[in-house]
């Protein structure tokens, strides 16, 4: 049975803090792609798999149909314009060592956005890991230059 929370006399699915974060803000006017996605996709999962596809248009499209089909309710005229949000926000990332890491690690406190944005030295990025691990990010030994390379070589300044 998925938990909710109450907020205002109104109960609200809870599938994660991020979930929640993002419901409260639809109200607030948040971004009409996100609204739907709240809408159409917290009500059976939280964040956590959709943060992880980083998918194309196509994929999307795809997921989204598949989505549909499992009996996900969006509008005719609301699937682009939450394609439209999904590739924006959780599109496709460059292939190489360290995507998968990055998807299975940063993701969980961070969006994509925040990362594809940031375009930093080696140095930069290093110190960033370095204060990720301090803030518990979970990240081996061996995964850390593995991520740090990638991020290197594909978010630079």
């Amino acid at each position: 049975m998925a938990a909710a929370v109450v907020v205002l006399g109104a109960r609200l699915p809870f599938a994660s803090p991020t979930s929640f974060a993002q419901a409260a803000q639809t109200d607030k006017g948040a971004d009409r792609g996100e609204q739907i996605q709240n809408a159409a996709c917290l009500g059976c999962h939280d964040l956590r798999p959709i943060q992880t596809q980083a998918l194309d248009k196509d994929g999307w499209t795809r997921m989204l149909s598949s989505m549909i089909d499992k009996g996900a309710e969006v509008k005719p005229d609301e699937l682009p314009v939450l394609l439209d949000f999904l590739v924006k926000n959780h599109g496709p990332l460059p292939d190489g060592p360290g995507k998968t890491i990055l998807l299975n690690t940063c993701t969980v406190c961070h969006d994509l956005g925040r990362v594809r944005i940031q375009g930093r030295t080696r140095e930069d990025w290093d110190d960033t890991l370095g204060s990720m691990l301090n803030e518990g990010a979970m990240l081996s030994e061996q995964d850390y230059p593995v991520l740090l390379a990638y991020l290197t070589r594909n978010f630079r300044p």
